[in-house]
């Protein structure tokens, strides 16, 4: 046994004791006694080499750890390629909070009817449901641009008790996105674009940057409530029905996100935009109706007549040869009375040669500013020039006309009498 021992421990050439030693045993009492301290010796050899192995073995086990011990100590990142900055990333991305208020990020990964599921890295997936997929009214989240894929910002709103999913929002990122334009847009005191889609007693909804204002009506212009009159004699509707569904220039006169209070005026985004129709400026509107004495053109919230006289200077029988309803074109303002809400039109003054509004209306478009330049220098320049006939027989004012017709301080070049104004033609209308 102690020779099988030895073989497998030790790896010794020898054969087991039961096959060499017993063919060497006698009868004789003597004979067993001779045999006896060999086998004593075979053993003990056996066991010298199990502790010469073993003594070996945890030397090179203590090299080993002395070795780690002192790469540790020395060394500890050398040879690892996942380093603490990668340890803190892996804690940021699956760790987070998952309080209610708190953003996060995620990526859609499957859609339907109700909702989006998404990927937030956390123990299970988040839900977006319809409602909180955007300000506006949708009736699938992919009309908000939310396809399987998309990585966005949300917020956390709520948790499901039934799996312990969380409940995410992008309308609410919206809301504040929304609040925090429109106080922007206040601040620059702009006029914007508002549709009308509702109406109360004291006034009408309109939606703007995706949030529900309030106009009073006593801030919506005279104009606009003229224009409602009369399509409620047309069509037996309030003025507030009318107005549904229409967009409106406004302006922002209160922004209150605590109060959720959006009060907004229609009457102070008319008068900026009257502010702004000078007389021989160009603008570009669209046509509303025909008349047979003329057209009604939108400019921006403002109804302007086109005359059936002011559209060329050749003759004009049929408007609708001309225009029709819907066609957008450059019109250039010859009057303004903002007290009445009316502004007068030309395209007859915007035409490069006469007859150019039937024939090539394009190149009536193309040429507008620079014919409404023109224009102006003509009527500066009569302007001037009444001044100056004015001053003909008043040297001692110091004020005199220069040759480009501009009134300037009387010079030593001019007689002290004044100008002899009576070759210059008389002005135009």
């Amino acid at each position: 046994m102690a020779a099988s021992l030895a073989q497998q421990f030790g790896g010794l050439k020898c054969p087991p004791i039961s096959t060499v030693e017993s063919k060497k045993f006698s009868t004789s009492k003597n004979h067993y006694s001779m045999v006896l301290p060999k086998r004593r010796s075979v053993i003990s050899a056996a066991a010298v080499a199990i502790t010469n192995a073993q003594t070996r073995e945890r030397m090179k086990l203590k090299e080993m750890f002395e070795e780690a011990y002192e790469r540790c100590r020395t060394a500890p990142l050398e040879g690892v390629a996942f380093t603490v900055d990668d340890f803190h990333a892996a804690l940021d991305k699956y760790d987070f909070n998952s309080e209610i208020g708190t953003k996060v990020k995620g990526t859609v990964f499957n859609t339907d009817a109700n909702g989006a599921l998404v990927d937030i890295t956390a123990k299970s997936s988040a839900y977006l449901p319809l409602r909180e997929a955007s300000i506006h009214s949708i009736k699938h989240v992919e009309e908000a641009g939310i396809i399987p894929g998309l990585r966005e910002e949300f917020v956390i709103i709520g948790e499901n008790e039934a799996d312990d999913s969380l409940i995410l929002s992008l309308r609410s990122i919206q809301y504040d996105l929304a609040w925090e334009r429109c106080r922007q847009l206040q601040a620059e005191d702009v006029v914007v674009k508002g549709k009308v889609v509702g109406a109360n007693k004291g006034g009408v909804v309109a939606v703007v940057e995706g949030l529900r204002g309030f106009v009073p009506f006593s801030q919506i212009s005279t104009l606009i409530r003229r224009l409602s009159r009369v399509l409620v004699n047309l069509y037996q509707k309030s003025t507030a029905e009318e107005l549904l569904e229409k967009e409106i220039p406004l302006k922002f006169v209160e922004v209150d996100e605590e109060q959720s209070r959006l009060v907004l005026s229609n009457r102070k985004a008319m008068a900026d935009s009257q502010a702004q129709l000078g007389i021989g400026s160009v603008v570009i509107g669209t046509v509303q109706s025909l008349k047979p004495y003329g057209a009604f053109i939108d400019i921006g919230g403002i109804n302007g007549l086109l005359h059936v006289s002011q559209i060329s200077h050749d003759r004009v029988s049929d408007i609708a040869t001309v225009l029709q309803p819907g066609d957008t074109l450059k019109v250039m303002i010859l009057s303004h009375d903002r007290e009445r809400g009316r502004v007068s039109l030309s395209t007859k003054k915007l035409e490069p040669t006469p007859g150019d509004m039937i024939r090539n209306p394009k190149l009536v478009f193309e040429k507008a500013e620079e014919m409404a330049q023109t224009f102006r220098q003509r009527i500066a320049q009569a302007e001037a020039m009444a001044r100056a006939d004015m001053l003909r027989f008043q040297p001692e004012s110091g004020l005199t006309l220069s040759s480009e017709g501009i009134l300037g301080p009387l010079t030593s070049e001019l007689p002290a009498e004044g100008l002899d104004l009576s070759d210059i033609p008389p002005a135009e209308d």
